[in-house]
């Protein structure tokens, strides 16, 4: 663990403070080791695909620091089975940590796994990851929608690439995603940006997303995290998750929220009528997940 930390803590002072060139330069020789020794690497056992803003950093987290779970080498998300695809098998597995050096930290049934937000949405990930990961297990965390399309824009404002106030952004989806999913389809190489940073409600719409994965890998590989149940009693939810997963028995000592952004009010007749908007969406979600998502069993409580 130590020796982890160590290392997570001079990447970063790397990234801090090594020009940029430099920076670049290690990268490619990063990526040039990795596909040499692609053949001696440890293939990911199981996938976190999404949803953005919906805790995934924070399940990342917890997994990573599972005794038997061996983290990617220098990123969380490696957006291979999204923007990436074209650079190949090789490039991805020379992400993942070398065999005998991961059982040699973790014992000999040792997993890997990465966590990468946009798979959920993209309309080819699925597929992909279903021919080039046959026996992968994928998860899935969804958050109330309306909070997590709310967020996203929050998100994306703050990254530069959102200039519209919440309520025209909405406004605008249809118009800035419309045939983005089709271009990507006819051309696998094209790289929607309004699909990846301006999809606020369709990304949101959970159940469409699912059943890709669903139809592509079998229902008995997705496994469904609802992300306000995971924060209100994360020991119970990662029981769930863990033992799904096959990993040995384990529990965090805390479970920090991480990339979390403060709540910001929202005009309350837009909160009601989106609310509306997701009801469908959210029962085809509850017959996927095999029980309502806490934030509908709430509602039908009160």
């Amino acid at each position: 663990m130590a020796e982890h930390q160590s290392s997570r803590r001079l990447t970063r002072l790397v990234r801090e403070k090594a020009p940029h060139r430099l920076m670049l330069l290690l990268r490619r020789l990063i990526d040039l080791w990795g596909r040499m020794t692609s053949t001696w690497r440890l293939q990911p056992s199981f996938l976190i695909v999404g949803a953005q803003r919906a805790g995934t950093t924070t399940l990342y987290r917890v997994l990573s620091d599972h005794p038997a779970v061996a983290r990617p080498t220098v990123s969380k998300g490696i957006a291979y089975f999204d923007i990436a695809n074209d650079l190949g098998p090789r490039w991805y597995r020379g992400h993942f940590p070398l065999r005998w050096r991961a059982r040699r930290r973790h014992g000999p049934d040792v997993v890997t796994f990465e966590s990468s937000g946009y798979y959920l949405f993209h309309p080819l990930a699925a597929g992909r990851i279903a021919r080039e990961l046959p026996d992968v297990k994928v998860v899935v965390m969804v958050r109330e929608p309306v909070e997590r399309a709310y967020s996203a824009h929050r998100h994306e404002m703050a990254r530069g690439y959102e200039t519209e106030p919440f309520e025209v952004a909405l406004e605008l989806e249809p118009e800035r995603i419309a045939g983005e999913a089709e271009r990507i389809v006819a051309d696998p190489t094209y790289k929607s940006f309004h699909l990846r940073h301006h999809a606020y409600l369709a990304r949101s719409r959970y159940c469409e997303q699912i059943e890709r994965f669903i139809d592509e890998l079998g229902a008995e590989r997705v496994h469904i995290v609802d992300a306000d149940a995971f924060f209100q009693d994360p020991v119970a939810e990662f029981e769930r998750l863990r033992s799904w997963l096959g990993l040995p028995a384990w529990q965090p000592q805390k479970v920090e929220r991480w990339n979390a952004r403060p709540r910001s009010p929202m005009p309350e007749e837009l909160r009601a009528r989106l609310e509306r908007y997701f009801e469908p969406y959210d029962a085809r979600l509850a017959e996927q997940m095999g029980r309502p998502p806490s934030w509908r069993a709430s509602v039908g409580e009160d």
